[in-house]
């Protein structure tokens, strides 16, 4: 009889070749980091031009995140108000509108700040400029970061749900599908921007594309069957049940459209052309994605589209319009694949990002460290790893992912927004009071948009931010804090405090009488004159013959015998370390603990030795005044 789930033998083969290649990849790390990653780049190339982009292909690469949100973000503020029936669909204009509105601030206060910080950084950079207290800062990097990694899960979990809508194949496996891409997109942006680019810049330019096409094919069908068709609903008509309270939550959703336009802001070093490729860059983005979010928004006015669950409202336009042919299909999959890439520019600004708060000592050193192809590795891993827990929490559930996607968003607009206007009013300059205006309102209408957000998606899961944001502030206060103080023990004065000679005792933990024995005896008799050989048994006969052969061998220094009568080393090992670090004639300042371990010829040999060695070393690090000290040989075979 059949499985019922057909080739029952394929999941246990492939959980086995998953792990063969995790083992490969840990024993033999150098060639296959070199194979996914690459040959590594020299420090001095770092600022060479061949790391750098154009701006017109770094266009595609950090705006795909914002240019991706055309495919969901009409639709997400018209869902709100979809229950209200057929006479609130025309209100998809006004709110779409509103928000390119919105944009258009947005684009125009962030090339003020690119002016203003041509380093990048973004309303991280701006923040620390211009507020004093350091939480302010640490609020527009806590919302962005959230902001990253939510974008990671919104874009790639929305790309795969909108194939699983055209593909019902697919349906079921969008989990595993969306954490499969994040590996992907990781894995590919590990080899450096530059090599990024190459994959993801094109892709998003055929996305770019095809929604113009789709736009251009509306106009003419309406050319062709009116510009009201049978299917049109009709325009002014105010619902019954339409609040100011839904229609703002409405005009929130949509401006999830907006997320990513601080992504060119916080990496401008990556312009080839600096802060001059950025103002580029971002003038070219805000038009294009203001004339697609109006034409899209329009044509589904006058197609009469409805939300549907199980398939987009792009995809019910595209089908409207040429069907379920080539044409459909191409764009079906443009869509999937730019909405996957939005991630990508996530792993461009979060690492960036998170490199200049550690720098600042609010996060873990290592994510300031740059990796073989001169990214911050650390950074991308960390993002991947974050992103791909939300997907598996949230099932690859776009929807509910994104009302804890735009909080962080706007609250860091708000905080740059603020920190531009404080700017302003301190430095003056030419055209100041316009600068401070725009940037005052745009403070003000981001500053609404977040508090809409966290009030009317409080229950749907937007409390979740609320919580993390203080928590991620207070973690990042706590981890400056430990630094500050590990610096203070650290530091010393250079005219009082110098190296001075210690006595030390060597421990040499020995099994028997062998090669590894005799080189680490030797190499602890080469470095201090108190050597200590340590046999622990596990029975008095074993004991009895380790003392024999040792005498035969001459006794080259004194050796400690200890009976284990419960089969342990750590316990006995210990207890030795804690008699010798008080014993009475003196206590030696340190120990050193010599363990010997294997070099095998062969990666896969590494599975038969060390694993004792691995033990006793994780385990004395409890000590603190001893040192565990490796001495190594080498197999022949």
């Amino acid at each position: 009889m059949l499985h019922p789930h057909g080739l029952f033998w394929l999941h246990p083969i492939l959980v086995c070749v998953i792990i063969a290649a995790l083992a490969l990849a840990l024993l033999n790390f150098g060639n296959v980091k070199r194979i996914v990653v690459g040959k590594p780049i020299r420090s001095r190339e770092l600022h060479g031009s061949k790391l750098k982009l154009t701006w017109w292909i770094a266009l595609p690469v950090l705006a795909a995140d914002l240019y991706s949100s055309v495919a969901y973000g009409p639709e997400a503020g018209i869902t709100e108000l979809a229950p209200l029936g057929n006479d609130v669909k025309w209100m998809i204009i006004p709110i779409t509108a509103s928000t390119v509105l919105l944009l258009m601030i947005l684009i125009t206060s962030y090339i003020m700040g690119v002016i203003a910080y041509p380093n990048g950084g973004g309303a991280y950079a701006i923040s620390k400029d211009n507020f004093q207290r350091p939480w302010v800062s640490l609020v527009a990097a806590s919302a962005l970061m959230v902001d990253y990694v939510l974008t990671v899960a919104v874009s790639v979990s929305s790309g795969v749900q909108t194939m699983a809508s055209s593909y019902p194949v697919l349906a079921g496996h969008e989990t595993e599908l969306s954490i499969l891409c994040v590996i992907v997109i990781l894995f590919v942006n590990l080899r450096g921007v530059s090599e990024s680019s190459k994959v993801f810049a094109y892709p998003t330019f055929v996305f770019m594309g095809c929604m113009l096409f789709l736009i251009g094919a509306g106009f003419d069908d309406e050319v062709h069957h009116g510009f009201v068709q049978p299917v049109t609903p009709p325009f002014g008509t105010i619902p019954e049940g339409l609040t100011l309270m839904l229609l703002l939550k409405a005009f929130s959703s949509a401006c999830s459209a907006l997320t990513g336009v601080e992504t060119i802001s916080n990496a401008v070093p990556i312009f080839r052309d600096g802060k001059n490729g950025a103002i580029k860059a971002y003038i070219a983005l805000g038009v294009i994605t203001g004339i697609t979010l109006l034409g899209f928004a329009y044509h589904l006015y006058v197609r009469g589209i409805s939300v549907n669950p199980n398939n987009t409202m792009l995809s019910q336009l595209a089908g409207d319009y040429f069907g379920h042919g080539i044409v459909y299909q191409v764009i079906i999959i443009s869509t999937f694949v730019v909405l996957i890439l939005a991630a990508n520019s996530t792993f461009t600004g979060f690492p960036q990002l998170a490199a200049l708060v550690a720098s600042d000592r609010f996060l873990p050193r290592a994510l300031t460290l740059r990796g073989d192809r001169l990214g911050y590795s650390n950074g991308m891993i960390v993002l991947a790893a974050l992103a791909s827990l939300l997907i598996e929490v949230f099932h690859a559930q776009t929807n509910a992912l994104i009302p804890l996607y735009a909080i962080g968003v706007f609250v860091a607009f708000t905080v740059a927004q603020l920190g531009l206007f404080k700017r302003w009013i301190r430095v003056k300059g030419s055209m100041w009071r316009t600068k401070a205006v725009i940037n005052g309102f745009g403070a003000f209408i981001t500053g609404l948009v977040a508090v809409v957000f966290a009030v009317t998606k409080f229950t749907s899961g937007a409390w979740i931010v609320l919580v993390i944001l203080p928590v991620v502030i207070f973690i990042a206060m706590k981890i400056r804090q430990h630094y500050i103080e590990v610096a203070d023990e650290l530091r010393i004065d250079l005219k009082t405090v110098h190296p001075e000679k210690h006595r030390i005792v060597s421990v040499v933990l020995i099994s028997g009488i062998h090669r590894l024995v005799v080189d680490t005896i030797s190499f602890a008799m080469s470095s201090t004159p108190d050597v200590i050989a340590l046999y622990i048994g596990f029975d008095d006969e074993s004991i009895e013959r380790m003392e024999q052969k040792w005498e035969a061998w001459g006794a080259p220094c004194r050796l400690v015998t200890i009976k284990s009568e419960y089969r342990s080393l750590l316990y006995p090992l210990s207890k030795f370390i804690r008699r010798l670090e008080t014993y009475e004639g003196g206590k030696p300042d340190h120990i050193q603990l010599l363990i010997a371990q294997f070099v095998p010829k062969k990666w896969w040999h590494n599975l038969l030795h060390n694993q004792t060695s691995l033990l006793i070393r994780a385990w004395m690090l409890r000590h603190k005044d001893v040192v565990v000290s490796t001495v190594p040989y080498h197999l022949r075979k």
